[in-house]
């Protein structure tokens, strides 16, 4: 299940990127997740951020390892998430952060491989 960027902003010369994300209650994260209060499951912000990354022109990411994950605040149906990620100056190390209006919704660190596309 990939998101759809609202809008996608990449500057690789600072080497960082940035886009944002509205959440649809249509959503299949949605999806017995749970039922009577929806709320977006933390393997779901994970997901935004790798699929960024994929976007960056670098190749498929595959996920190696996460370190200082925080998850601060829930998500709802209907929010609108900001995704910040930058690269730390190592290739498969990546430093995340997503909010919610001003409140920070997840943040950590991601590691991963990158394979050329073909």
């Amino acid at each position: 299940m990939d998101f759809l960027f609202n809008d996608h902003l990449l500057n690789d010369k600072e080497g960082k990127m940035s886009a944002s994300v509205t959440t649809t209650g249509s959503s299949p994260w949605f999806s017995g997740h749970f039922p009577d209060d929806p709320i977006l499951p933390g393997i779901a912000q994970l997901k935004m951020v790798v699929d960024l990354i994929a976007t960056s022109g670098q190749g498929v990411s595959h996920l190696t390892g996460l370190s200082r994950v925080k998850f601060r605040k829930i998500v709802r149906p209907g929010e609108l998430l900001d995704i910040q990620v930058t690269c730390t100056g190592r290739e498969d190390q990546f430093i995340f952060r997503i909010t919610s209006g001003d409140e920070e919704v997840c943040s950590g660190r991601m590691f991963s491989t990158q394979k050329k596309l073909v």
